[in-house]
């Protein structure tokens, strides 16, 4: 985990990027820390927590999955064959489709925050953070970026001590409060993201993964609002 940290979050401290194939298992575990300081600002009921959270996740984590979102949704939008929405995500400049993207994202989650409570952007993050693992799963890279690199580490051992890891880190929250059970399904917008990098490009980058981050953690806080309202 000391290597993936470093590369995950804007934690201060040293790894070796060449070591982080062998840890991608440990993926999972990146969430108790990208959430500890959002979670702490909700449970104290700051004023703004649902902001201030939101600010300390990315302050944590930085905004190179948010980058990614704005890359893939400007290669999902644009008319055209594979080849051009390709270039399209790889374009250095951030079309109106990214700047939606981004924008709906972050307001997804803003308003979220106000309606559910304080251990929802633990499971946000845990989803988040899972999500990745499930796209690097399918071993089917765009390129021969990050995304392919880490893909080349996959393998069904490291698949499988992720999947527990996450199933682990995830019981705790539903023995505490069985509605958190109804957070699994944000999944399905992770899952969904990558069936449309397939779909529109044929395969998965870096840029599909961190879309994929995003708008699972998006999801998860949508579908738990609705939960805690309505359930």
């Amino acid at each position: 985990m000391k290597n993936i940290l470093p590369f995950l979050t804007r934690i201060p401290i040293n790894g070796d990027f060449e070591k982080i194939q062998k840890e991608l298992w440990a993926i999972p575990l990146i969430a108790p820390v990208s959430s500890a300081l959002p979670l702490v600002i909700i449970y104290l009921e700051l004023p703004l927590s649902n902001v201030l959270a939101l600010l300390a996740l990315y302050f944590t984590i930085g905004l190179l999955h948010l980058d990614g979102l704005a890359d893939w949704a400007d290669g999902i939008m644009v008319k055209g064959n594979r080849e051009r929405k390709i270039k399209a995500m790889k374009d250095l400049n951030t079309g109106i489709a990214g700047l939606f993207a981004v924008v709906m994202v972050l307001f997804l989650q803003v308003y979220s925050l106000q309606l559910v409570p304080f251990h929802a952007i633990y499971l946000a993050e845990l989803n988040s953070k899972f999500s990745l693992i499930l796209g690097l799963t399918t071993k089917k890279p765009l390129g021969q970026g990050l995304g392919a690199y880490f893909m080349e580490g996959m393998n069904r051992k490291q698949f499988a001590t992720g999947t527990l890891l996450y199933a682990i880190l995830y019981l705790p929250i539903v023995l505490y409060d069985p509605l958190a059970l109804a957070g699994i399904t944000g999944l399905l917008f992770g899952a969904y993201t990558i069936r449309l990098s397939f779909e529109n490009f044929g395969g998965i980058n870096g840029d599909c993964l961190g879309a994929s981050a995003e708008i699972t953690r998006a999801g998860t806080l949508l579908v738990l609002a609705f939960a805690w309202a309505y359930l």
